[in-house]
Formats: C-alpha cells, sequence, structure tokens
C-alpha cells in the first residue's frame, strides 16, 4: 500500500500544482521561443516540470516516510533516487531561468552523477546479500566511473528527446511502469514506490502538455526525467534485478539520440548544433500528429522493457537472445522514418 499512496499523492499534485505553477512561471517571463530544433510554431509557456519536480519530491518523501516508520532496510535506495532527482530537475530549473555554460552544466551533471553513484555503491556496500557488497575496490572504484557517464548522458539523452508534445511523459509513465513491475517481480517496496511515483509525476503533466494552450515540461523537466530513470536503474542494478530490465527503459533514447547524433558528426556538423533529424521528429514531418509520433516512440520503449523484464523469467543464458530481440527492436524504430507511409 505504501508505493501505491505515494503514486496517487504524486499524480493528485502533478495534476493540480500548475495552476499554481503555471502564473508565477509566467510572471517570469519563462517562455519557449521557437528554434530550429522546435516542433512547434509560437511561443509557449515552459517550466512547467516544476510542478512535476514538486509533486515527486512530496510523493518520494511519502513514500520515505512511511518506509521508515515501517523500519524498512531498503528505504536508502530510495533515499539516492529522490535527492538526485531533485537535483538534476534543480539544475534544469536554473537552466530554464538564466541558462549555464556548456561547461557549468556539464560539471554539475557530473559531480551530480558522481555524488549518486558514491551513494549507490555506498549503501549496496552495506547490504550482504547485494552482488556488489563482495566485489574489489577497484571493481567498485569501476562502477562509479561508469555510472558517472551513464546518468549523465542519459539526462543530456532525455533533454534531447523532449522535443514533441506527449513525448516526456509517455517515457516517464513507460519507463516508471518498467520499474514498478520490476519491483512487484522482485518483492522490493522501494523500487515500487520509486516506479510509481515517476510515472504518476508524468501521466499528471500531461494533461497541460496536451490541451490548449499547452505549456512544455522545461530543462526543469527532462532533467527530472532522465535523472530519475537513471538513478532508478542504477540502484535497481545494485539491488539484484537483472540488467536488462533496468535498461529496457532506455534502449530507444539512447539509440535515437547516438546513431542521430553519429550521422550528424559524420557529416560534419556540431554535435551541440540545434536540429530537427531525431526518429521521433522524422516520423512527426511526415505528417503525423505530434500525439501519435510521441506514442510510437512510447510503445517502441514500453516494447523493449517489456524483453527486459522477461529476463527475471528465463535462465541468464537466455539474456543474450533476449538483448539481440531488444536490439531488433531498436533498429526497426530507427527505420520508422523510411518504413511509415508519409500523410
Amino acid at each position: 500500500m505504501i508505493p501505491l499512496i505515494a503514486g496517487l499523492v504524486t499524480l493528485g499534485l502533478s495534476l493540480a500544482l500548475p495552476f499554481v505553477i503555471k502564473p508565477f512561471l509566467m510572471k517570469l517571463g519563462v517562455m519557449d521561443v521557437p528554434t530550429e530544433r522546435s516542433s512547434h510554431e509560437r511561443p509557449i509557456l515552459r517550466g512547467l516540470g516544476l510542478a512535476v519536480l514538486l509533486a515527486m519530491l512530496i510523493g518520494g518523501l511519502v513514500a520515505l516516510g512511511w518506509f521508515l516508520a515501517a523500519d524498512a532496510s531498503r528505504w536508502s535506495l530510495l533515499a539516492v533516487v529522490v535527492a538526485t532527482s531533485l537535483a538534476a530537475g534543480l539544475l534544469g530549473f536554473a537552466e530554464d531561468l538564466q541558462g549555464l555554460s556548456v561547461a557549468v552544466r556539464s560539471l554539475l551533471l557530473l559531480a551530480i552523477a558522481g555524488l549518486a553513484m558514491g551513494a549507490l555503491v555506498w549503501v549496496g556496500s552495506t547490504f550482504p546479500e547485494y552482488w556488489i557488497a563482495g566485489t574489489p575496490i577497484w571493481v567498485r572504484a569501476l562502477l562509479v566511473l561508469y555510472g558517472v557517464l551513464f546518468i549523465s548522458s542519459f539526462i543530456n539523452v532525455a533533454n534531447f528527446m523532449d522535443g514533441l508534445n506527449g513525448i516526456s511523459g509517455l517515457h516517464g509513465a513507460v519507463a516508471g511502469a518498467t520499474f514498478a513491475s520490476a519491483g512487484l517481480i522482485s518483492e522490493q517496496g522501494w523500487l515500487v514506490a520509486a516506479g510509481l511515483v515517476l510515472a504518476a509525476g508524468f501521466l499528471g503533466f500531461l494533461p497541460w502538455n496536451l490541451t490548449p494552450p499547452g505549456a512544455f515540461l522545461g530543462d526543469v523537466g527532462s532533467y527530472l526525467l532522465g535523472g530519475a530513470i537513471a538513478v532508478t536503474s542504477f540502484a535497481a542494478l545494485m539491488s539484484g534485478v537483472p540488467i536488462l530490465a533496468t535498461i529496457g527503459p532506455m534502449i530507444i533514447y539512447f539509440g535515437d539520440v547516438g546513431v542521430t547524433l553519429a550521422k550528424r558528426m559524420r557529416a560534419g556538423y556540431r554535435w551541440d548544433e540545434p536540429h530537427k533529424e531525431h526518429v521521433y521528429q522524422r516520423i512527426q514531418q511526415l505528417g503525423y500528429s505530434h500525439v501519435t509520433a510521441s506514442g510510437m516512440t512510447a510503445g517502441f520503449t514500453a516494447l523493449a522493457s517489456l524483453l527486459g523484464l522477461a529476463s527475471f523469467f528465463v535462465p541468464p543464458i537466455w539474456w543474450i537472445g533476449l538483448l539481440l530481440a531488444g536490439l531488433a527492436v531498436l533498429a526497426v524504430y530507427l527505420r520508422l522514418p523510411r518504413l511509415l507511409p508519409a500523410r
């Protein structure tokens, strides 16, 4: 019941808080003006991810308080997820308000990811039943280094992929549902709570995003999305969830951004130059609506996530087959702009 209550609290707040946050953002003049990367044609209010951030923070604290009162032994993993999500969201909000240089933003992203990974490795090492508890120091150091790059990269990936109405809200819902399912299967209440809070927070944003006059998450929301998914993924891995189940929600996003940037750099463009060449953007440019294109991306993410969850039920020797199936799903997604008819 604890995760369910936390999820319902988050959903309610995510739906209601924009009534308070929107006037605040309008007073600050936080508007998204169309650029070369934009898929909209008029200025739209941005930064409503602040409401999602507050909703997820309160929902996460509700779950933490209940777990502490019940003396649940795994509350510390949820605490790292909540703290990291908050830090990532606040960094995005600073970017929304005044902008940060690439160097400063990158350093802060690395710092957030470093603190998160240091905390996760330390927490994981305190539980003898966790696989990391028996590993040498050098293995933990390499894991921290890899995790820092992984978390900071996915925050950027989530930011790059936040370019259509509905895409981030749907992605947060799919990723959250996947983590909650993994928590149920592995009987880890903290992971169920983290997943439901994530899903509820971004589901509550969708009506505000998809109904006129509309509003955008802004960097506060996309950084929150990337940070919450990446740190939850690593926390789940620490607690023994199969690796394929932890990365399923990220395969499509990583693949879209990685392949698109590689193609552009090979063509001589800078990696950080604004553009509209991601797969989901090219689908929308074929004449499909924002919701349809976003739904396709979310659907392929859901399929990859289901393949990851299947690793709970088969021996590890079959994980290679599931991985190959996931890569096949990614390959089909990447070819959608060529496979789909124009409208």
